[in-house]
């Protein structure tokens, strides 16, 4: 191709891209953002945010597949994985995905609360992200349930009996609240319609939000100029490369799932037998589980809602101006002791012998 040639070719691709840029006004997403979020700590929630699309598209392929009813749920898991065009690789990415996705979801809230970007005026965005990890966590469980194999059996049953604790609350938790519809076929409307709608709900108030505060500066820098040093320059970097960054920590994420995948393909248990419980749940949830071997069922209700309710406050108990670890170190020193329990009780769960703590409720 002559230099002529690629002139015009050029020509033709720039005259192209500006008239949808007229329409749509995507150069205005080349707005500045300050050069460190680029960096992994900053770029979680972004990671994760394309992990979630991975889970989207992913999830549509399993669910032509699947057949949310008692008698048919496991085996419709088993088709896919033997008969449906890729099903096994598919709900092997998104089993590894989710993993993934649930990791990065608590290593963007460390960061935040390490970093105290929870700070005025970004309190709102602190609870919103709080709304989104208790979206991913019930995603995470309506999905284990709804492979109906011993481990989905017994999450159900913990979930009907939790509804049973809640009282009239509760009623939407009970196979008695419809005879319509089972209630793995409302689990499988939860995990594919409500609670993706909130996510994206909650995601896109917490775009909005990050947007209108920009992206929270480092706390050597917020600290600066809390104490009249000078207040570091925008920009150094725009909201476009960024966006490119995540894009290709997505690919990351998919290439990641697909090796383990090839590895370790997502394992299903066997069919489940009434009156026995032998599995324990997903290593995030694993924190709660010595809780329901001391106090008993009921814990699996207070004592996520103490820990849930105790993040809330956090933007408001900790008044402090300053965001550096080094002057929060009372926080920073309680935030890592939880951490810390929370891995020990892991370990604990994992290497004792499964205990029984639901009566048969199917």
């Amino acid at each position: 191709m002559t230099a002529g040639a690629t002139a015009i070719h050029r020509g033709r691709w720039r005259r192209a891209w500006e008239a949808i840029d007229e329409r749509l006004g995507l150069s205005g997403l080349a707005y500045p953002v300050p050069a460190h979020a680029n960096g992994i700590g900053y770029i979680l929630g972004g990671i994760t945010f394309f992990g979630f699309l991975i889970l989207a598209v992913t999830g549509i392929w399993l669910a032509q597949f699947y057949h949310p009813t008692p008698a048919t749920a496991r085996e419709s898991v088993v088709y896919i994985m033997n008969v449906a065009p890729a099903g096994d690789l598919v709900r092997g990415v998104h089993f590894w995905v989710s993993n993934i996705v649930m990791a990065t979801v608590l290593l963007h809230m460390g960061r935040v609360f390490t970093t105290g970007s929870y700070k005025r005026p970004r309190e709102a965005n602190w609870l919103i992200g709080l709304g989104l990890l208790g979206v991913t966590l019930g995603l995470v469980f309506t999905g284990t349930v709804l492979k109906w194999d011993q481990e989905g059996y017994e999450a159900l049953n913990h979930n009907i009996e939790i509804g049973e604790l809640l009282g009239g609350f509760g009623f939407w938790f009970s196979p008695e609240f419809t005879t319509s519809l089972s209630i793995i076929g409302r689990l499988y409307i939860a995990h594919i319609a409500i609670l993706p709608l909130l996510g994206v709900l909650l995601l896109i108030a917490h775009f909005l939000l990050v947007k209108r505060h920009g992206i929270s500066a480092r706390p050597a820098d917020a600290d600066a100029a809390v104490d009249g040093g000078p207040v570091p320059a925008k920009g150094g970097s725009t909201f476009t490369a960024h966006l490119v960054r995540m894009a290709g920590f997505g690919l990351v994420i998919l290439a990641i799932a697909t090796v383990l995948t090839l590895i370790w393909p997502a394992g299903l248990g066997e069919r489940p037998i009434p009156g026995t419980e032998t599995t324990k749940p997903p290593w995030m949830f694993l924190p709660f589980y010595p809780f329901e071997d001391w106090f008993g069922l009921s814990a699996l209700l207070w004592v996520p809602a103490i820990l849930f309710g105790a993040l809330a406050l956090v933007p408001f108990v900790d008044r402090s101006r300053y965001r550096s670890p080094a002057r929060r170190r009372l926080f920073v020193a309680i935030g890592a002791a939880v951490a810390i329990a929370a891995v020990l009780l892991v370990v604990y769960a994992f290497v004792t012998v499964p205990q029984a703590h639901v009566q048969e409720a199917l």
